[in-house]
């Protein structure tokens, strides 16, 4: 081992919701992680979400492992709820984290991986776990006509409130939580429709008086993501108060994808075309892992090969965060946790040194 590198057990890249979950059960699993965070803070990608976001589940199953998320158990936290309690968690429980250390790369090194950082000192690893989220790629698909199109195009990522749009006609692309929120929140003062591949289902946040969260922890979240897919039956957006009434009055509509963008709007499927001022793409977003490409850990659409969070092409290599990575919960506050307790005694036996046969 090199001795004028830093060397550490396991290295965690993001200090977001997924990598203080992981980080907190790499220390419940017996190992000191140390935390790199691209960012001033380690809050993740919660501070630049836009204004109105609050947690779909309420705080009561928003808790990490040791901290009571706190306030009233059936709130919904807002962005800023969420983004400072991530930062009370890393305090609580002592991190070791590094701000404003972007990782640009992951290489093989003789002693285990090596972990470069953005102007400063490479650091040496036994493991490292990749949770940098993905709000920092977006998925922006590509749209038919496109370059000639003369309004705005932009992601939902770079979207804060509706002031902007004011008395204007925006068509909201996507069929998920983000899209039909955006869209309800823009009807306010604009004209909007949700352009979607397929219809989606809308999931009432209240059941019998109860959050629908209570049946989703007792079940649903455990089931694997293969099974989803046949109980599904389309996307589930949880309908948080109002959608659906907006949605059968008419203040939004949905419609099929169009087919191409015009100069001066959209060409809807049946032919129809509509001058539109915005497209939001609310498409949403990709593992945001492009240093681990000359790892050779990745596959053809920059995604990770893995298998429950773990490499499938490197030893001590693990992922916290990915959409439906064990489950419906894996990328969200009150799911990750879970993941991370899943691969947290792998990764910290080779941290440790433990998944070595010879004595």
């Amino acid at each position: 081992m090199n001795t004028s590198i830093p060397h550490y057990p396991v290295v965690v890249i993001g200090g977001g919701q997924s990598g203080l979950a992981a980080a907190g059960a790499l220390r419940h699993a017996g190992t000191d992680p140390v935390v790199l965070e691209a960012g001033a803070t380690a809050q993740g990608s919660w501070p630049d979400y836009y204004d109105s976001l609050k947690a779909f589940s309420p705080n009561r199953f928003n808790s990490m492992p040791g901290l009571d998320f706190g306030g009233n158990p059936d709130g919904y936290p807002t962005r800023d709820e969420v983004a400072h309690y991530l930062a009370r968690y890393a305090e609580s429980i002592g991190l070791h984290i590094r701000t404003d250390a972007r990782v640009t790369e992951v290489t093989e090194e003789p002693d285990g991986f090596g972990v470069h950082i953005a102007g400063q000192q490479m650091v040496t690893a036994n493991a490292v776990i990749a949770a940098s989220g993905s709000f920092g790629r977006p998925n922006r698909p590509p749209l038919t006509g496109q370059d000639g199109f003369g309004g705005e195009l932009l992601h939902v990522a770079e979207y804060r409130n509706p002031a902007p749009f004011a008395g204007k006609r925006v068509v909201v692309v996507g069929g998920g939580n983000s899209a039909v929120q955006v869209a309800c929140e823009l009807a306010e003062v604009a004209t909007v429709t949700v352009a979607s591949l397929e219809p989606f289902h809308l999931v009432p946040q209240q059941l019998n008086g109860r959050d629908a969260h209570h049946l989703l922890v007792a079940g649903f979240d455990h089931l694997p993501p293969h099974w989803l897919a046949q109980l599904a039956g389309g996307p589930l957006v949880m309908d948080v108060g109002g959608y659906a009434e907006m949605f059968a009055s008419g203040a939004v509509d949905r419609r099929p994808m169009f087919s191409e963008l015009t100069s001066d709007g959209v060409r809807w499927d049946d032919g129809e075309t509509e001058f539109v001022d915005t497209v939001i793409l609310a498409t949403g977003y990709r593992p945001d892992l492009g240093y681990l490409r000359g790892l050779g850990a990745l596959d053809g659409d920059a995604a990770p090969l893995h298998v429950g969070g773990l490499s499938t092409t490197h030893v001590g290599l693990g992922y916290i965060g990915l959409e439906l990575q064990r489950s419906f919960a894996s990328n969200t506050l009150r799911g990750v946790a879970r993941d991370a307790e899943a691969i947290a005694p792998a990764i910290a036996a080779v941290a440790n040194g433990a998944h070595r046969l010879s004595m």
